[in-house]
């Protein structure tokens, strides 16, 4: 539901189930319902990543597969991106409107869309509506949102646009098959907006299929327990969600709490960005306010507002830790406000290609906030960055774009009895990175090193996760597209907790130029250039001079810390110990 007062926005989910009950449904088949939903998602996702054709899907798992009811309420998603599912809703909602109306669909139809406002994302991510039907009754829809390698931007991947022509060809919700029939013209026209035509189409059809596989299998559950029964299970697990979140919200104290967070740039200039996040509980619910965000920039940092919810949600449900996948449930106490036309709900045709950045930003912020109303809540400062850098150029079989490098998963903050996470990024779970020996196939690319950094941890009773190096040295004039953040504001501790260490990007020409770069659209790699990526460390979590000297001394010789760093913030690790 968003309604708007005077210049705000704010969108929440209601919990009025109407005439159906939930309490009304027999536990032991909601909970079988509840699995096979689930278990639908991950055979969509197994059928899309055993059939797209590039990394970026089937190593990186750079997408999200999610079920929807008929009133476009989360069902069940794939282990795949978390903020990604956020924002399907909103990719449903916005694609069958656009086609008409519910009642403009069909067995048979698809229905393809990448509007960034609706989305959530830039051009880049298309989202796939598939409608499931049960004869001629609507009973849920399928939606797969994944990257595709190219859709046309000013570049293959743009730090710098100035609006969202720049950022690729744009589809407003359009029925790519209507009652199973291609639209051919439709079909054409994509492939002729993409400098790989032959892998965006391999990833389209692979994406298509595998969501069409998915309907099938949701009317087949719904014919297996009937209507009633199914509605019934599906608002029993509803609720069970909503109970979860309220009972760890409840345990937080009531109040206002503010978070702030830290960008580099806005990809034009090299002015350092900041923003404030209020979060404030009250009873069982709380409320995301981004109403204080600067607005929107010139450059491509912008946040669409559905990425917004999508992150408020990750962040708040992952701090509640319910060890099972979210629903509709989960995301009723939990209400978001924006402002338009501000960093965080952007208006066409302003840009948004790096949308993702302020959106890892912000969910350090929400665990800043958080963790103001009571020790343990929320970890250290992590990495609000996945350190990407993607080199490219053109050749091959087909004379088509080629891209190599990969996102880089960080160091995350350390947290109330434990070490932070390393190679971490809670935006983007289950996301993993391209192998080496991959990257070194598929791209003119040779790997040097793939280590930790030494010292990059935040130091703390807990220390910090570690952040990693890689380094790459290229065989081929090729360009590089940079996307770090971070480099400025390292991830801050916590209760007295030390910061991390910052990021960096390092590109060494074979002229012995050297260059300490940021982010960066068409950076010119000459053969033999040499590439070094430091992603930063997590912050530390309480006092370093309460750590355990035995875990100190563990952590010198696994080379995570050197002797000098450990003399510096952890001395107890060397007072002799008593006989």
């Amino acid at each position: 539901m968003t309604t708007k007062t005077g210049e705000l926005f704010h969108f929440c989910v209601s919990s009025s189930a109407g005439p159906v009950r939930g309490s009304d449904a027999d536990p032991i088949v909601t909970e079988i319902v509840r699995n096979s939903l689930n278990s639908i998602a991950a055979q969509i996702m197994r059928a899309f990543v055993r059939t797209a054709f590039t990394q970026v899907i089937y190593e990186m798992n750079d997408f999200a597969i999610a079920l929807y009811d008929p009133q476009v309420r989360l069902l069940a998603q794939a282990n795949s991106l978390p903020v990604f599912v956020g924002t399907l809703n909103f990719c449903v909602d916005a694609a069958v409107s656009a086609v008409g109306g519910p009642e403009a669909l069909a067995p048979g139809d698809v229905v393809i869309y990448n509007m960034p406002y609706g989305t959530g994302s830039h051009a880049q991510d298309v989202a796939i509506v598939v409608p499931s039907f049960q004869g001629s009754q609507l009973v849920g829809y399928i939606c797969s949102k994944a990257h595709w390698m190219d859709v046309g931007a000013k570049d293959p991947y743009c730090t710098d646009t100035t609006d969202v022509f720049q950022e690729g060809v744009v589809l407003p919700g359009i029925k790519l098959y209507s009652r199973g029939t291609l639209n051919a013209d439709v079909f054409r026209i994509i492939l002729a907006n993409s400098r790989a035509p032959r892998a965006c189409e391999g990833d389209l059809k692979a994406q298509v299929t595998s969501a069409q596989l998915g309907a099938r299998q949701l009317a087949r559950l719904m014919e297996r327990y009937g209507s009633d029964t199914f509605r019934r299970a599906v608002e029993r697990m509803f609720d069970h969600g909503e109970a979860q979140m309220r009972q760890f919200l409840e345990a937080i104290p009531d109040g206002r709490y503010v978070g702030t967070g830290r960008m580099d740039d806005n990809g034009l200039d090299n002015v350092p960005i900041a923003f404030e996040i209020d979060v404030e509980v009250r009873g069982s619910r709380v409320v995301i306010d981004f109403s204080r965000a600067p607005d929107a920039q010139l450059g491509p940092t912008n946040c669409p507002m559905p990425s917004t919810v999508s992150g408020s949600r990750v962040a708040i449900t992952m701090l509640a830790a319910s060890n099972v996948q979210p629903n509709e449930g989960h995301f009723r106490p939990i209400e978001v406000v924006t402002r338009p036309g501000s960093m965080f709900h952007p208006l066409p045709p302003q840009p948004c290609f790096l949308y993702g950045w302020p959106l890892m930003a912000a969910m350090e912020a929400i665990n800043e906030a958080v963790s103001q109303a009571a020790t343990g809540l929320a970890p250290a400062g992590g990495v609000a960055d996945n350190v990407g850098l993607m080199v490219y150029g053109r050749g091959g079989d087909h004379d088509e774009l080629w891209t190599g490098g990969s996102v880089m998963p960080v160091g995350y903050g350390a947290h109330l009895g434990g070490d932070g996470a390393t190679l971490f990024v809670p935006a983007l779970a289950f996301s993993t990175m391209v192998p080496m020996e991959i990257d070194e196939t598929k791209s003119p690319l040779v790997y040097e090193a793939m280590e930790f950094v030494p010292d990059s941890c935040g130091a703390g009773r807990w220390r910090g996760g570690m952040g990693w190096r890689r380094q790459f040295r290229v065989v081929e004039d090729c360009q590089a597209i940079s996307t770090i953040e971070g480099t400025k504001a390292p991830p801050c501790g916590q209760r007295g907790g030390l910061s991390g260490a910052p990021s960096r990007l390092i590109i060494v020409r074979p002229s012995g130029e050297r260059r300490q770069s940021g982010k960066g659209t068409a950076i010119k790699l000459p053969k033999g250039t040499r590439v070094m990526i430091d992603a930063g460390g997590g912050g530390g979590y309480g006092k370093p001079l309460e750590r355990d000297p035995v875990a100190v001394r563990r952590d010198m010789r696994e080379g995570y810390i050197t002797e000098e760093y450990a003399r510096t913030h952890y001395p107890q690790a060397f007072v002799p110990r008593e006989s």
